[in-house]
């Protein structure tokens, strides 16, 4: 349970990578911040790694091993945001400001022990509230914590997004910005579907499902932890000032958003792995995807064939940089139960629509696969929430499914 020991007149700010990626940038989100302050508002700074950096240290390592050790790839990739909170710190000394940078650690954000993808257990902020209370404006290293070892951990890809959002329920901030190179939340990606529309609001509900889908815009537990404790969200530019997206609860929404499809979301982080002939018999299932939790491997788009002469195929999608490791662990459990062949793909990607309308509307899911059938576009397996109709498809076809749905949904309008 995090701690809700809390303290007023706070926002926590957290800046994304591509609002980071230079010196200049750095300063430009130094001078942000320093307006909040300036205002007479308390402010907490989360950053990210500069650009592409986490990219660039996954790449070192990989020169080195072609499977480094989790634990070990967590240090490394925890220095990317470490070297941006103090650049940032240094920016605002330069401009006269009492500043302090911090990393997980120091910010009291402790995990579990899954190096690479942990989970906030519990954040003790008082070395943040000491700092606050001096004066000083605290920037913390996103995406990192420590563990009751002392070992330093990454809470998985994007997910300063959930340091910031968990510090803003730690310090019971009044709200939590998400800083981006966006304005906010839209329809669709503006770089696939030139038409699409920036969100006003939107529901914590639907924002989850987009992040589970693949938008890039927040990542899925910081929307949960922002529901869960009832965060204010807000995600718009760093580059401008302008409102961006507010995230409400569904009862807040007005009545026309809750009827409708609200935008569309495309992955294409997919790998797909299929196991053919497996046994049809029980404990199977549990057998195939025990191993992949084990490993803290997230599985999603799960499909199994009608069984034929007491054999199936067990389909089911992985992140790609899983892909490897996956088949790794499954290639023995396959064996052992007897199946054909293990087999896999990194050519595919998912397409989304998702919307609080889904639930009252079932005409959608027809509509959905006749706009794709229409574009000449094949589904490979379809998996659906109660507001979300996720198809997977070639990755190639994704821009035209994604104008094809855009269109077809009136989101334009």
């Amino acid at each position: 349970m995090l701690s809700l020991r809390g303290m007023g007149g706070l926002i926590v700010q957290k800046y994304g990578g591509s609002s980071v990626a230079n010196a200049d940038l750095i300063k430009n989100v130094a001078r942000r911040i320093a307006g909040v302050h300036e205002s007479g508002t308390r402010v907490v700074g989360v950053v990210s790694a500069m650009g592409d950096t986490t990219d660039d240290l996954i790449a070192l390592a990989k020169q080195v091993t072609a499977d480094p050790n989790d634990r070990e790839m967590a240090l490394l990739w925890s220095t990317g945001e470490v070297v941006t909170a103090a650049l940032t710190s240094m920016s605002l000394h330069a401009m006269g400001y009492e500043a302090v940078a911090l990393t997980g650690f120091q910010a009291g954000i402790r995990t579990n022990a899954l190096h690479t993808k942990a989970q906030i257990v519990d954040i003790d902020p008082v070395r943040i509230r000491r700092e606050l209370e001096r004066g000083a404006i605290p920037i913390v290293a996103g995406f990192q914590g420590w563990t009751d070892d002392l070992d330093i951990t990454v809470l998985g890809r994007g997910a300063s997004d959930t340091t910031a959002v968990a510090l803003a329920v730690a310090l019971r901030a009044d709200r939590c910005e998400i800083l981006k190179d966006v304005d906010g939340v839209f329809t669709a990606d503006p770089r696939l579907v030139p038409q699409a529309r920036k969100l006003d609001v939107i529901s914590y509900e639907e924002m989850l499902e987009l992040a589970r889908a693949g938008s890039q815009v927040l990542h899925p537990r910081a929307t949960e932890l922002g529901e869960a404790y009832g965060v204010p969200i807000v995600v718009r530019s760093s580059f401008h000032e302008a409102p961006g997206t507010t995230i409400v609860r569904g009862d807040q929404m007005p009545m026309e958003g809750r009827r409708r499809v609200r935008a569309i979301a495309h992955d294409l982080d997919v790998g797909r792995i299929t196991i053919g002939g497996v046994p049809d018999r029980p404990g199977i299932a549990y057998a195939v995807f025990h191993p992949l939790e084990e490993a803290a491997l997230n599985v999603d788009v799960i499909v199994q064939n009608v069984s034929h002469d007491n054999v199936t195929d067990i389909s089911f999608t992985v992140g790609r940089a899983d892909l490897d490791k996956a088949i790794r662990l499954l290639r023995p459990v396959a064996q052992e139960m007897g199946a054909r062949e293990v087999s896999s793909s990194d050519r595919l990607a998912k397409i989304s629509v998702v919307g609080s309308g889904l639930a009252a509307n079932p005409g959608y899911a027809a509509k959905m696969f006749g706009t794709l059938a229409d574009a000449g576009i094949n589904i490979v397996s379809i998996t659906t929430s109660e507001i979300r109709i996720t198809c997977l498809i070639d990755e190639a076809h994704v821009p035209p499914a994604a104008r094809a749905l855009h269109q077809s949904f009136q989101l334009d309008e």
